[in-house]
């Protein structure tokens, strides 16, 4: 007799959470990586002094756009993920709803290019359009670790989670108050505004990383029903 998994809607979708986790992963680090390393390698620009939407605007530009398509649609998929596994309680939808709404607006905005050194200034309409869905994106990050903070205190998988979801729901507000400031000529952060905005990118994909992670190793420890099969 050989002991085999019992396929069945249950190990289906754990399944595709165990993907929608992985997509998560992929998404947060493949988002760092391309701005990083296209960053060091585009001529003329600076990391520190530039946002990470102006790489958009330099000859392969396109590479950047891109990035922010993959890294929405994986956030979406990610996003349904949290959806299937949180299905009631605290978060169980303004939780998953808030990390699909950060995808989506990454995907928005992608195709849109910004206008140079502006965030929050934008005057074209591409730039508007891009201005508006990028500002989706930092509002809802900040929100949505204060709304899975409620969930992840109260259960014990999650707890271990609670602080850092806390703390990094801390720095994102509050740096979304700084990256404001950082926009004015004469702030003392003016040059420092593409430093910033990478703090709080860094914070932001660094929490969805460990979210994704810490999903995907749920729903891999468990085991599905076994049959025997003669």
């Amino acid at each position: 007799m050989i002991s085999k998994a019992a396929p069945g809607p249950t190990s289906d979708a754990e399944r595709r959470v165990r993907l929608a986790a992985v997509a998560g992963m992929i998404g947060a680090v493949l988002f760092v990586a391309v701005f990083t390393i296209y960053g060091w390698l585009c001529p003329g620009y600076s990391p520190t002094r530039m946002f990470v939407s102006e790489l958009s605007l330099g000859p392969y530009g396109w590479l950047q756009i891109l990035n922010f398509l993959l890294t929405g649609a994986l956030m979406l998929i990610f996003g349904v993920g949290l959806a299937a596994h949180f299905t009631t309680g605290a978060a169980s939808r303004a939780g998953p709803a808030l990390i699909q709404g950060i995808g989506v607006s990454l995907m928005a905005s992608g195709p849109f290019t910004t206008d140079p050194s502006a965030m929050f200034g934008q005057t074209s309409a591409g730039g508007i359009v891009h201005g508006i869905f990028g500002a989706l994106v930092f509002a809802f990050a900040p929100i949505s670790c204060f709304v899975f903070y409620r969930r992840f205190r109260r259960e014990p998988f999650w707890q271990p989670l609670a602080g850092w979801t806390l703390a990094i729901g801390i720095v994102l507000a509050v740096g979304l108050v700084v990256l404001k400031i950082s926009q004015q000529a004469e702030s003392g952060l003016f040059e420092w505004k593409g430093l910033v905005q990478r703090v709080l990118l860094i914070a932001m994909m660094a929490w969805l990383f460990t979210v994704a992670s810490r999903l995907h190793s749920h729903h891999r420890s468990r085991t599905p029903a076994r049959r025997a099969v003669p």
